[in-house]
């Protein structure tokens, strides 16, 4: 450690890189050749990889205390401004992404909806709104994924989260029955959330639509009594529609998270949680080595996810969510490690 100590110095009197890939690379070579089984040759590689690894973690702390690793891009704020602002979400009017919109802004909030969550990312980044509410887990169905690689694709940031209760109900014409219905339409999620109650009435087909309320919004339109929407009972109302049954989520705790995302780089003081994308480079032991810049800097992870990067076959991008403020040391040095050890970093957001 004392080594490093005199190594980091020398790096910052000449302006250089903490990581030197190609000497450690050779360096590893070297100590791998020194050995005389395999069983050796893999145990040297992994106890220097981990010695590199220490010491490139004490070069971060010790730039940062030297004030030598830059600010991180964003702007603090005392709160995210909502007020004045306008919201776009997916779907038609009484979605759930529009209900997690007045949770968040209130109900006097401007807002409008558009197609795609896709034509909302896109909303943002153009200007002609301030904010997307999008969906971005379910309690029940896990990450929604096409959202997730948006995030990558468009220059736009979470500022904010809702968790919204989801209370599906059937839905259907006034004067209509649960028995004479032949069709359900749902988004996909909604379907499988009461994949229970519809596995029980397998002689019912199920249609996805692009979301719930645009479901009961179709059902209202059919005029076909043999049609029945799983929604919320907002959504229902909205449409003129009858709740056939209350009883179809398969959890009753069925709960949705939605993000709030911005073009801008900004984050409250409040803001407690800190969402990354990176890739790893395609060899042993690399996600770990960049995870552990968490560990040692005593930052807690509280989730991970991966999702398959577009024309590279077998190779991922890593989404985690860890508890902390990017004005806070320990945080800056985390990402600072990683962002030197990646192939690819971004900061999604601080909320």
């Amino acid at each position: 450690m004392s080594l490093c100590d005199d190594l980091v110095n020398q790096k910052m009197a000449n302006g250089l890189r903490v990581q030197d890939k190609e000497y450690e690379k050779i360096k590893i070579e070297f100590l791998r050749s020194l050995t005389d089984n395999e069983f050796n040759e893999e145990g040297v590689t992994e106890l220097y990889h981990q010695i590199m690894s220490i010491s490139r973690k004490l070069q971060y702390q010790i730039m940062a205390e030297h004030g030598r690793v830059g600010t991180l891009p964003f702007e603090l704020l005392p709160t995210i401004p909502k007020s004045k602002s306008r919201v776009v979400y997916q779907g038609v009017e009484g979605a759930y992404s529009q209900q997690a919109v007045f949770e968040y802004f209130g109900r006097e909030i401007s807002n409008f909806n558009v197609k795609t969550w896709d034509d909302a990312m896109k909303a943002v980044c153009g200007g002609m709104a301030d904010y997307a509410v999008l969906p971005i887990e379910n309690s029940t169905a896990g990450q929604v994924g096409d959202v997730l690689d948006l995030l990558i694709h468009y220059d736009n940031y979470i500022v904010g989260e809702i968790y919204l209760k989801i209370d599906h109900v059937l839905l259907g014409l006034p004067g209509a029955t649960e028995a004479g219905v032949k069709k359900v339409y749902s988004h996909h999620q909604g379907l499988m959330q009461c994949s229970e109650y519809l596995n029980s009435h397998p002689s019912v087909e199920q249609i996805s639509m692009d979301n719930t309320a645009a479901a009961a919004q179709f059902v209202k339109e059919s005029g076909d009594a043999s049609c029945a929407a799983i929604a919320s009972e907002e959504a229902g109302r909205r449409y003129g529609l009858e709740v056939l049954n209350k009883s179809v989520t398969d959890l009753p705790d069925n709960t949705t998270r939605f993000i709030v995302v911005s073009s801008k780089k900004i984050y409250s003081e409040s803001a407690n949680k800190v969402s990354v994308c990176f890739e790893t480079p395609h060899e042993t032991g690399s996600l770990y080595r960049l995870l552990s810049h968490f560990i040692y800097n005593n930052l807690n992870m509280t989730k991970i996810e991966s999702r398959p990067i577009p024309g590279k076959k077998w190779e991922y991008r890593i989404f985690v969510d860890v508890e902390g403020n990017l004005s806070s040391a320990d945080m800056k040095n985390a990402l600072r490690g990683i962002l030197e050890e990646a192939l690819y970093f971004k900061i999604l957001g601080n909320y």
